[in-house]
């Protein structure tokens, strides 16, 4: 996903995953009330919001730092 280990490239990667997790958050929630919603389409942006989740785990735990033994 990302090759670098600098802090700040983190976090701004960081905060784009959020904005798009956010985005889809609004998406999905517009697509729930539509009568005529795609199931199709819900679930693919339902499977790119959970793979978004897991990728902003995995860089907020890449910016917490090791604590020494």
């Amino acid at each position: 996903m990302i090759e670098s280990d600098d802090p700040a490239v983190l976090a701004r990667k960081l905060a784009e995953l959020r904005l798009e997790h956010r985005d889809l958050d609004a998406a999905i929630d517009r697509l729930a009330v539509a009568a005529d919603a795609d199931e199709l389409t819900v679930k693919r942006l339902k499977k790119r919001r959970l793979w978004l989740k897991d990728c902003i785990a995995r860089l907020e735990s890449a910016l917490i730092p090791d604590e020494p033994a």
